[in-house]
């Protein structure tokens, strides 16, 4: 039987977060008690067998739109961010053409997402100011920077793919997340890092993206001083 340590794949307790909405089920209940002590394994089978509970256990649609606007605040970061860097005339070659492309996909997520929250009846919340401190000007600092946005992005979408009340947002948010995993093995390319594991924001063994919370997320976002308002 093929084991997973729970350890190891949530590293930032994002899915015992999510188990913790979970109660009175047998199976739940086997779940705290064998898993939520770090470094407990499980078989694989057990955690699937556990995800459609999970994911039937969300409390509301109001925590689904409070999702999708901590990712749309994301979206609209990261647009910005490629956005001055295509307008700057600083980068060039495969760097502009990545640029270009992650910028185009961007954008079309923080329009889509805001079309889905007004669709839920829910507002989205406005765009914040950005200073990128001069890190999309210089093509070294650009690129190195655009890869630790691309990996932050991928945990923070793990990270709240099973709190997602909705199956259609949650197939909407994998969408998104293994595009962010591929703008991710493009710059790794691009700067000669490894797309599988040197980097404190991929799980070192390579086999398993990491996940992280929204509180560890808005913590490490908040650290750069980006958004300034």
């Amino acid at each position: 039987m093929t084991h997973i340590d729970l350890a190891v794949v949530d590293v930032d307790g994002a899915i015992r977060e999510s188990e913790a909405a979970v109660a009175g089920d047998t199976r739940a209940q086997m779940f705290r008690k064998a898993a939520i002590g770090g470094g407990a394994v499980l078989g694989s089978g057990a955690i699937m067998g556990m995800l459609p509970e999970m994911a039937a256990a969300r409390p509301s649609k109001k925590q689904d739109l409070r999702i999708l606007n901590y990712a749309l605040t994301l979206e609209y970061l990261e647009a910005a961010f490629y956005k001055e860097a295509v307008d700057s005339g600083a980068i060039s070659g495969a760097a502009l053409e990545f640029a270009k492309l992650v910028f185009d996909h961007e954008a079309t997520h923080v329009t889509v997402l805001r079309k889905t929250i007004r669709s839920l009846g829910g507002k989205p919340v406005k765009s914040p100011e950005f200073d990128f401190k001069g890190t999309n000007r210089e093509q070294g600092k650009f690129l190195q920077t655009a890869f630790v946005l691309e990996n932050t992005g991928v945990r923070a979408y793990l990270g709240q793919a099973p709190r997602l009340q909705s199956r259609a947002l949650l197939a909407a948010a994998a969408a998104i997340a293994t595009v962010e995993a591929r703008h991710s093995a493009a710059v790794a390319v691009l700067i000669g890092e490894s797309p599988f594991a040197g980097k404190k924001s991929i799980t070192p063994s390579g086999a398993f993206d990491r996940a992280s919370s929204m509180k560890t997320i808005l913590r490490e976002v908040g650290a750069t001083g980006f958004i300034t308002g």
